[in-house]
């Protein structure tokens, strides 16, 4: 079974329990009784994805039901890694063609190190930059579809999911302050991600 996939399970309003994808599930099987268990919401804390279980039959019968929906399959590339070619290693510097106007290539030429040393440096910046905006978009879609499953009858839920996408964390916060403790809290914790910096 996947140990990478860590979820929190909702009875009602409230936080019943929260880690691993396993422990949770042996937690509530364990802890609730079967009428609790077919009202109970887990959520991805990743993506803020319901996930849906199966909870027929014993705890061992749930987790070996998970470990074969979530575990990885037999036979990946991890298990059997490619033969080492012989010859000279990789050294990881490809090279291939670029096209600039003159101006781009001056430019780059006066810059300390050259011109690959700069456009290494270009791409790293924008790839950063990217990850960055990649991490607020994934935050953001998390807090949404956790939003929607659980608050999306509460008071100002429109208001507040306004505020999560125009990376207004003081906004954000000031509409869900009065929903229930765990939701709120829940909320925060998916959205931390969610802002620029200099928001919070």
């Amino acid at each position: 079974m996947r140990n990478d996939l860590y979820c929190t399970a909702f009875l009602g309003v409230g936080v019943v329990a929260r880690g691993s994808l396993q422990h949770v599930v042996s937690t509530v099987k364990d802890t609730l009784d079967d009428r609790d268990l077919t009202q109970l919401l887990i959520f991805d804390d990743t993506s803020g994805k319901q996930i849906d279980i199966d909870f027929r039959g014993k705890t061992e019968d749930v987790l070996h039901r998970l470990g074969e929906h979530f575990g990885d399959s037999p036979g990946t590339e991890e298990d059997h890694p490619p033969a080492r070619r012989a010859g000279r290693p990789k050294l990881g510097v490809v090279s291939g063609e670029v096209t600039l106007l003159p101006r781009h290539w001056e430019w780059l030429k006066s810059q300390p190190g050259g011109a690959s040393v700069t456009l290494r440096k270009l791409i790293d910046e924008a790839r950063h930059a990217g990850g960055k905006q990649n991490k607020i978009r994934e935050s953001q879609e998390a807090t949404y579809h956790f939003m929607t499953a659980m608050a999306g009858n509460f008071q100002q839920y429109e208001d507040a999911l306004r505020a999560l996408y125009a990376g207004d964390s003081d906004r954000l916060y000031h509409f869900i302050d009065d929903w229930a403790p765990d939701i709120r809290d829940h909320i925060k914790r998916l959205s931390a991600d969610a802002f620029p910096e200099g928001s919070l």
